[in-house]
């Protein structure tokens, strides 16, 4: 029997459909189990669906790919092409990075929304400076401050080892004269189990995928900021979809960031009871700890005003009036 003339044709449309199909790389810093990486996966599933397997996104979870503080440069020069990062890891790099830890100024889901809000035209306006495109952003819950000895007061902290992921909290840490040390949360377990940070200013969900409870004792529910995650893909890559490919991705973001913060809010309770659960002591901060926070965060907003400039000013202003 003769081979057909038309495998020829077949070989080629099988080839041709292999080559369509686009394959990307996210990096994320946080564990698999944590709400933002499920969210991560949802988002993937869904682009992956709606594109009829065009578009194919891998998530690599807990710095398995990239460590925190590398991903934005990783997607900045397509190394990845798509990835979550904590914005505030940036703000030595830019103040607009920082905008989201400005302590006790937007702190419930509500303002942290306005926040959001106020300063996305300008986060996106420098991301595309830097050849990326800003897709979504999810916040965190609101962040605690952990200890392992009980504290009255934040200037209590002075001496301790106090663990900082941005520079936020590195400045926090030497206005109340600990000892700031860098550490980023796919490490924290670690450097708690060998004394290498004894106090640190977190959300509960981190508290709890760390199991903080195994080694600090106390958790104060200061609620002092909520930082955001934020999903960036490099602009070329994006650009080299078709239209229908970018349209599902954008349609996929959206649902995603709207998801995302709803879950945030959802567990923060369930994550506070859980670090209850496991024998950690939940408390409020104490009037002398929330003073000290207060004249701590009215620092850095200045300090911040300063470095952010005019731009930082009309973001605050645009902020105040929402």
């Amino acid at each position: 029997m003769k081979p057909s003339r038309f495998l020829p044709l077949l070989f080629a449309a099988v080839a041709g459909g292999a080559l369509a199909q686009v394959k990307w790389d996210l990096p994320a810093a946080y564990p698999a189990s944590n709400f933002h990486s499920e969210n991560l996966v949802q988002f993937a599933s869904d682009v992956e669906k709606a594109t009829g397997g065009k578009l194919k996104i891998t998530v690599h979870a807990n710095a398995s790919l990239f460590k925190a503080p590398e991903i934005k440069r990783a997607v900045q020069g397509n190394q990845a092409q798509i990835g979550e990062i904590l914005l505030s890891n940036f703000a030595n790099e830019h103040p607009l990075y920082g905008v989201d830890v400005l302590p006790f100024v937007a702190t419930s889901y509500a303002a942290a929304h306005k926040l959001d809000k106020a300063s996305r035209p300008a986060l996106d306006k420098l991301l595309a400076s830097q050849g990326m495109k800003l897709l979504y952003t999810v916040a965190w819950p609101p962040q605690g401050l952990y200890s392992k000895k009980p504290l009255n007061a934040a200037s209590d902290l002075k001496g301790v080892k106090f663990r900082s992921y941005n520079p936020a909290t590195a400045k926090i840490a030497e206005m109340f004269g600990a000892q700031p040390v860098t550490i980023q949360a796919a490490d924290l377990s670690q450097a708690m189990a060998t004394g290498a940070v004894e106090s640190f200013i977190t959300s509960g969900s981190t508290g709890y995928d760390s199991k903080a409870y195994e080694h600090i004792k106390y958790f104060y529910d200061t609620q002092a900021w909520l930082p955001k995650n934020a999903v960036i893909v490099n602009q070329k890559a994006f650009d080299a979809l078709d239209k229908a490919t970018q349209d599902a991705v954008l349609k996929a973001a959206a649902d995603a960031e709207a998801r995302g913060w709803k879950s945030s809010e959802d567990k923060t309770a369930w994550y506070l009871d859980q670090l209850k659960k496991n024998g950690m002591q939940v408390l409020p901060p104490s009037a002398q700890m929330s003073a000290e926070f207060k004249k701590v965060g009215d620092v850095l907003v200045d300090d911040w005003l300063k470095k952010a400039g005019p731009e930082g000013k009309a973001i605050l202003d645009a902020y105040g009036k929402m």
